[in-house]
């Protein structure tokens, strides 16, 4: 079953065939709620009762704990969509994935293991492909005539081969 969706803004008006939105994982939400949150109290702590010579220190903090919310924001998750032609991954504001279809020789689902990429994120896998993984769960991995492997995380991989297959051919 294909996805026919509209949207104005695909180069040229080409139909939108399938797109989808992936949140990081709970676990990296967590983990970045309870750093800033950590930075935040020390940075309070020190402006508040330390003497004014460390007071830097606690702007400092405060400073580093909003960068972490604006890497946050930049990377809270990932943006597929496939139009009859091009398949587009992006992650963040710099990292976009502009794949023409016809470059892409195989499409296979998998899993995004920690064991190959030690992480979420953008990441070049102990395998030799790159990345974009919010969690370590579903993914689809895209082999190319030439080039590294490509992997990134989907909710619907099975769906997403289909298209790619079938498109591709």
């Amino acid at each position: 079953m294909i996805k026919i969706i509209n949207e104005n803004n695909i180069q040229k008006n080409e139909e939108l065939l399938y797109k989808e939105w992936i949140p990081v994982g709970k676990f990296v939400k967590g983990l970045v709620l309870f750093v800033f949150l950590l930075f935040i109290s020390i940075g309070i702590i020190i402006t508040a009762f330390i003497p004014k010579e460390l007071t830097f220190f606690g702007i400092i903090l405060g400073v580093f704990s909003l960068f972490i919310l604006l890497l946050y924001w930049n990377y809270r998750g990932l943006k597929i969509t496939l139009t009859k032609n091009q398949l587009d991954v992006e992650y963040g504001i710099f990292n976009h994935k502009k794949i023409p279809l016809n470059k892409i020789t195989r499409c296979d689902i998998t899993k995004a293991n920690f064991r190959i990429y030690w992480g979420v994120g953008i990441r070049l896998g102990t395998d030799g492909s790159w990345a974009y993984n919010t969690d370590f769960g579903e993914a689809v991995k895209l082999t190319f005539q030439d080039g590294r492997p490509f992997v990134f995380s989907t909710r619907n991989p099975q769906e997403i081969c289909n298209l790619i297959n079938k498109l591709s051919n």
